[in-house]
């Protein structure tokens, strides 16, 4: 059998298993917060918002991949989101900070991926960039690509990501339910000493209070002590770091993409920002001192898209007013907390580099142990 046929089996097999995970928090009759959730409970109910995913898993050693986040359908460099930044603890390669900093606006897609796989990613939304439909005369692209380390299941030196996995990811990236678990950037990280990868969830805000909807994408690979609800889980398991004062399992990242159809500033979006390292937090996360924590918020109102056009000295835009931000804050804690859940829920046992195993969380143990703090409807 030719090594690529043997490839292609191999990351669809991968894709066939995270897409088989149907059952994630809510199936099991646990329920985070009080907001409803958008009609798939992912990212991609925010309107135009769209996901997809490379996985890359090829004979004992490599377990990696490649997810891109969508903001809109149109030309992204052309008509640029309005966008934030904030870094909840910074040991990490995020690559196009500085610019959506300075200017407050995203002109690619988000591409997440392993952390020496940056500048191949970056490489990849270059590419994409210069070859859309009018961009013929871009000489400059701001590439925003996150990351999380996978070395220990994923032959992380080797730099198996190509600029062609990212271009796949984009060019596969749909709306409606987005595979969870051992997926695309997922396939190699680990979670609170079990296995993590991709989760995602929405909020709709009540109508009075302008109905908008808030959805969020993470992908996980920290550590902490794993709670659920409030109930202390990694405890009752007990199975969290320190238990033995080993320093290091507590270490990782978490990359937390919000995407919103409220029209928002940049500054309040940078306020959204740090709101979902609350939902981290609420999850037993501590952002550790070798943790990369980055959120990555973005509106998606059509209305305030930036054009590119030099000609253009003012553009108009309509924005909410800050007495307007706590509903949507509310929706980004709720948000961020149940789609790092989902992520664990849907993630299996896998096996890698050098034989190294990690065990999916035990989640008939933690259902009961839900049942027996009364968290289970």
């Amino acid at each position: 059998m030719k090594k690529s046929l043997l490839t292609l089996i191999l990351i669809t097999s991968v894709l066939m298993i995270a897409n088989s995970q149907n059952k994630r928090l809510r199936d099991y009759g646990i329920e985070i917060g009080v907001l409803k959730t958008g009609k798939n409970n992912a990212i991609t109910d925010v309107a135009g918002v769209t996901v997809g995913h490379t996985t890359v898993v090829k004979g004992d050693n490599i377990r990696t991949g490649v997810t891109a986040i969508i903001p809109h359908e149109g030309n992204i460099y052309q008509m640029k989101a309005p966008a934030a930044m904030y870094i909840g603890n910074g040991f990490g390669k995020l690559a196009g900070y500085s610019q959506v900093e300075e200017l407050g606006n995203i002109e690619t897609p988000i591409i997440l991926t392993n952390t020496l796989s940056v500048p191949a990613a970056s490489e990849g939304l270059i590419t994409y960039t210069l070859n859309r439909q009018g961009n013929e005369e871009v000489r400059s692209v701001n590439s925003i690509v996150g990351e999380t380390n996978d070395g220990w299941l994923n032959d992380i030196r080797g730099r198996h990501i190509t600029q062609e996995h990212v271009l796949n990811a984009i060019k596969n990236a749909k709306s409606g339910t987005v595979a969870e678990g051992n997926v695309g950037a997922g396939t190699g990280t680990i979670c609170f000493g079990y296995k993590g990868g991709i989760g995602t969830s929405s909020r709709v805000v009540p109508k009075a209070k302008g109905g908008y909807t808030v959805g969020v994408l993470v992908q996980t690979n920290f550590g902490g002590v794993l709670e659920i609800n409030g109930v202390p889980i990694g405890q009752e398991l007990n199975h969290y770091p320190y238990m033995e004062e080993i320093l290091n399992e507590a270490d990782g990242s978490c990359m937390i993409v919000v995407m919103t159809d409220a029209p928002l500033s940049s500054r309040n979006l940078k306020r959204l920002a740090k709101r979902a390292m609350l939902g981290l937090a609420k999850t037993g996360g501590i952002a550790s001192n070798g943790s990369g924590d980055y959120v990555i918020a973005v509106s998606t109102a059509k209305d305030n898209f930036v054009p590119n056009s030099e000609e253009l000295m003012f553009y108009k835009s309509e924005v909410l007013s800050n007495e307007a931000m706590s509903p949507l804050f509310l929706a980004t804690i709720e948000a961020t907390e149940e789609a790092i859940l989902n992520s664990l829920f849907a993630a299996q046992t896998i096996t890698g580099r050098d034989n190294h195993t990690i065990k999916a969380l035990p989640v008939e143990q933690v259902v009961e142990i839900m049942k027996k703090y009364n968290k289970v409807k």
